[in-house]
């Protein structure tokens, strides 16, 4: 006689889930995108920052880098901050707009407020330039179409701000972006010429005399 075998018996014992069995994987790479500097802030504010503080154009894949973020995000921005600042968003027109350059981008005074940033810049009392300046602006004179890179490595100094202040007292004006690397090339203007009292760059007298041995510094011809 066989033995009636009950559910008790023949059923399988389950163990149950836990939590940490179930638990969704961490994608790769959160633990790295949590470090970068500035990432809990709305992308278009770190966008902005950067194009406030660059001294020539930043070019797209440079300016992602900066902040972050991925390339098709940082172009999306791009173009909703240029809506904003020619007035197509929420706000009113902005007295700057964005503009792309040699393949980069930077802001820009509107050409049509030209006229008043010139006239607020003439108003102000003159005051004498520094011997920083005054060598940068020879560099640039002589040298024209040069870059701010140029300027720098031939007097092994950092000149940003020297170009700045040139550029603000109109004395140098930029000439055009080079279409490879984007680098702004600098000249000088019209005010230079009124202010050495003199009708053209022909008339600046030759540099060589005033080198230590009459040949480093510039290459022959370079006066343009």
């Amino acid at each position: 006689m066989t033995d009636d075998v009950t559910e008790t018996e023949t059923a399988p014992e389950v163990e149950p889930v836990t939590e940490t069995e179930t638990a969704p994987e961490v994608e790769p790479g959160g633990d790295e995108a949590a470090t970068i500097v500035g990432a809990e802030l709305p992308l278009s504010e770190r966008v902005e920052a950067i194009l406030f503080i660059v001294d020539e154009p930043i070019g797209l894949v440079a300016l992602a880098a900066a902040v972050g973020a991925p390339v098709p995000a940082v172009r999306q921005t791009l173009e909703a901050l240029g809506d904003d600042y020619d007035g197509r968003g929420r706000g009113p027109r902005r007295g700057f707009e964005l503009r792309e350059v040699g393949g980069g981008w930077r802001l820009y005074v509107r050409e049509d407020l030209d006229p008043v940033v010139a006239e607020f810049v003439g108003g102000q009392a003159p005051a004498r330039l520094s011997q920083a300046a005054l060598e940068t602006l020879a560099v640039i004179a002589y040298k024209q179409p040069v870059t701010r890179s140029q300027v720098a490595s031939i007097r092994a100094v950092n000149v940003d701000s020297v170009v700045r202040t040139l550029l603000a007292r109109g004395l140098i004006t930029e000439l055009f972006a080079d279409s490879e690397t984007g680098a702004i090339n600098y000249g000088t203007t019209d005010a230079l010429l009124q202010h050495l009292g003199i009708n053209s760059l022909d008339e600046l007298p030759p540099i060589s005399p005033l080198l230590d041995d009459g040949a480093d510094g510039f290459d022959e011809g370079t006066l343009r």
